[in-house]
């Protein structure tokens, strides 16, 4: 998996980065999964901080 071979690099490029960026509906994103990734933190938990700071979000950074 290609996820796997970026997770276990210790630095990625700015070309690796942009390959996880995606464009949906004319807007730039990231899924939870590759953020978990380049923190080292657990999808579980970058979910949890975004709840926890839903209402500091602008409705521009995140899809429902």
């Amino acid at each position: 998996m290609e996820e796997n071979n970026l997770a276990i690099q210790n630095e990625l490029t700015n070309e690796d980065i942009k390959n996880l960026i995606y464009t949906i509906r004319d807007k730039q994103v990231i899924l939870d999964s590759d953020v978990a990734m380049l923190y080292h933190y657990t999808t579980k938990n970058v979910n949890k901080a975004v709840k926890k700071i839903l209402i500091d979000f602008q409705r521009n950074f995140i899809f429902n």
